[in-house]
C-alpha cells in the first residue's frame, strides 16, 4: 500500500503572535486582503501575498538573486534563481529547487512567488522559480516542454551561479505540480533536451492534478482538450518504477483539486513498484496550502514539516545516501 500520512494541526500552539500577524498583514493588503483567503491563485493576489510575506520577513535579506534570465523567445519562458544572502558556511555547491507555479495553466508568474524562495534558500538550497507559456499561447504539451527547456538552462549555467544541478529537485503547486510531476515520470520531455527524468533527486507535487480525465473543467478543457490521445495526458497512467522519488502533499479541504488525485497517484506508483509517499493535511485548502509557505501563514509549519526532510534526504550527498542518511 501507499504511505498516506495525515498531518493534523498541532493543538495548544500560542496564537496570539500569528493574529498579530494576520491584522498587520490585512491592514498591509487593505481590501485585497480578504482575497488572499477566497482566490489566492489569482495573479493579483499572490503578488499581494508575496509582498506582505517580504515585509514581515524584514525585506529580501535572506536570500540573494543570481540570475533573471530567458531561456525562450516568449516572455512567459523566463526564470529566476535565488541563493541564501549567507552561504558562507555552505560546503560546496547548494542543492537546487525548481518551483513551478500554479494557475490552471492560464495565470501565474514566477516573481510572484519569491515567497517560496525566502521559506527554501535559509534552509540551504539553490531555488529556481520557473515560467512557462500559458493558455492561449500554449496548450498541452508546451507547459512540459518549457519545464524541459527551463531545466535545461539550470544544467548549463546553475553550477556557475552555486547550485549543483546533479543535485535537483522539481516541485510545483497545482498545474505547476503536475507540470513537475509529468516531466519526472513521462521521460520523453527531458529527453527530448539531452536530459534524464531519471537523474532528478526527487519531485514534490503540492496539491497536484494528476488523474483529470475526462476533463470537466475550463482549465484542463482549454489546456488539454485537443490532445490527440487525451490518457497520455495523465500523470497516473505513466507511474512507473525506477523514476525519481516523489511527495505528493494535499489538504484534505481541497476543493478545487481533490486530494484524491494525489492518493491515488500515490497508490498507483507503489503498485508499480514505486513506494510513494501521499501527504493529508487536515483542514487545508487549495490555496492554503501554498500559503502555508509565506508569512504570516507559515506559523502552521505543516507543509515545511513534509517537505524539508523530504528534500534533505532525497538531495543528500551519494556518501550520506550511502550510510543511510
Amino acid at each position: 500500500m501507499a504511505d498516506l500520512t495525515i498531518l493534523k494541526r498541532a493543538p495548544g500552539k500560542p496564537r496570539r503572535r500569528w493574529l498579530l500577524w494576520t491584522l498587520a498583514v490585512l491592514a498591509l493588503l487593505g481590501v485585497g486582503g480578504f482575497l488572499l483567503y477566497r482566490q489566492a491563485l489569482a495573479t493579483e493576489a499572490v503578488a499581494m501575498l508575496d509582498n506582505a510575506d517580504r515585509v514581515l520577513r524584514g525585506g529580501d535579506g535572506m536570500i540573494r538573486e543570481v540570475a533573471s534570465v530567458r531561456y525562450g523567445s516568449d516572455p512567459a519562458q523566463k526564470l529566476e534563481m535565488f541563493l541564501p544572502a549567507d552561504t558562507g558556511s555552505a560546503k560546496g555547491p547548494l542543492p537546487i529547487v525548481v518551483f513551478i507555479h500554479g494557475g490552471g495553466w492560464r495565470s501565474g508568474d514566477p516573481h510572484d512567488y519569491r515567497f517560496m524562495a525566502r521559506a527554501l534558500a535559509p534552509q540551504g538550497y539553490a531555488v529556481v522559480l520557473a515560467g512557462y507559456r500559458l493558455y492561449p499561447k500554449a496548450r498541452y504539451p508546451g507547459m512540459l516542454e518549457d519545464g524541459a527547456a527551463a531545466l535545461r538552462w539550470v544544467a548549463d549555467h546553475a553550477a556557475k551561479l552555486g547550485g549543483d544541478p546533479s543535485r535537483l529537485v522539481l516541485m510545483g503547486h497545482s498545474a505547476g505540480a503536475y507540470n513537475a510531476v509529468m516531466l519526472g515520470l513521462d521521460k520523453r520531455w527531458l529527453a527530448a533536451r539531452g536530459l534524464s527524468a531519471d537523474a532528478l533527486r526527487g519531485v514534490v507535487g503540492l496539491a497536484g492534478p494528476y488523474d483529470f480525465y475526462p476533463f470537466d473543467s475550463d482549465a484542463t478543457k482549454l489546456s488539454f482538450g485537443k490532445a490527440p490521445d487525451p490518457e497520455e495526458t495523465q500523470p497516473v497512467v505513466h507511474a512507473r518504477a525506477g523514476g525519481p522519488p516523489l511527495l505528493l502533499v494535499h489538504g484534505t479541504a481541497d476543493t478545487r483539486v481533490r486530494p484524491r488525485n494525489s492518493v491515488e497517484l500515490a497508490r498507483t506508483m507503489t503498485r508499480a513498484g514505486a513506494p510513494t509517499r501521499a501527504v493529508l493535511l487536515d483542514g487545508v485548502t487549495h490555496e492554503g496550502l501554498i500559503m502555508m509557505f509565506a508569512r504570516p501563514f507559515s506559523h502552521d509549519p505543516r507543509s515545511l514539516d513534509a517537505v524539508l526532510p523530504f528534500l534533505a534526504k532525497v538531495t543528500a550527498s551519494p556518501a550520506v545516501q550511502a550510510h543511510g542518511g
